[in-house]
């Protein structure tokens, strides 16, 4: 999975740069380029990142259930 995240991180930043050096010498496409990459990073790369680093980890002490019932203790 940290592989696939670096691989698409690179295929991000290379339509972004490509895009911005289109833009400087008056591309027609600069604007498609950087609007794609931008959109692969949003909608693919952030949330692959996301799910990658919260894998495997135990999300349940960061619910609010203690904060709805006081009374009832966590057990820990």
């Amino acid at each position: 999975m940290k592989i696939l995240v670096k691989i698409v991180l690179i295929i991000v930043l290379g339509l972004i740069g490509s895009g911005l050096y289109l833009q400087s010498i008056k591309g027609e496409k600069a604007e498609f380029y950087i609007g794609i990459g931008v959109s692969i990073m949003a909608f693919i790369l952030i949330p692959l990142f996301v799910y990658n680093g919260y894998k495997g980890k135990d999300l349940t002490r960061y619910t609010f259930k203690n904060m709805q019932n006081p009374e009832e203790k966590k057990d820990s």
